[in-house]
């Protein structure tokens, strides 16, 4: 009986999960700073904070944003993801289920950078 119940845990465990899901999440923290400290930070036209900064965003979705300090110019960001190959290789294997659940919760892309400083440049 004791097996059975740790067959289908697994069984279960496999069935709705993908690797990336499970390992990595649906969401990326990203660090952002920037020279001098105390920028504005806006992500995709709101204001999340002052440097230093870390922001946890939604992986599969390109962002905005936009660093603003008083007497300085602005400074502007596209921050863009990729797929991992790796990710996707490993939930073939796994099964079609897995290649599913990544696919649907978006957790086999990353975020092309995980640390960004913006230099920023005096008005003139």
């Amino acid at each position: 009986m004791r097996n059975l119940f740790v067959y289908f845990a697994v069984f279960t465990f496999i069935v709705v999960s993908g690797c990336a899901t499970i390992f990595t999440g649906t969401t990326q923290k990203i660090n952002f700073s920037s020279e001098p400290t105390g920028a504005k930070v806006y992500i995709d036209g709101i204001e999340e904070g002052t440097t230093p900064l870390t922001a946890s965003l939604k992986k599969g979705k390109e962002y905005s944003v936009d660093f603003k300090l008083k007497g300085y110019e602005d400074k502007s960001l596209r921050l863009t993801y990729s797929i991992g190959a790796g990710w996707v290789v490993l939930d073939i294997l796994a099964g079609l289920v897995g290649v599913v659940v990544d696919a649907i919760t978006e957790a086999w892309f990353s975020f092309d950078i995980e640390n960004y400083k913006a230099v920023m440049t005096q008005r003139k």
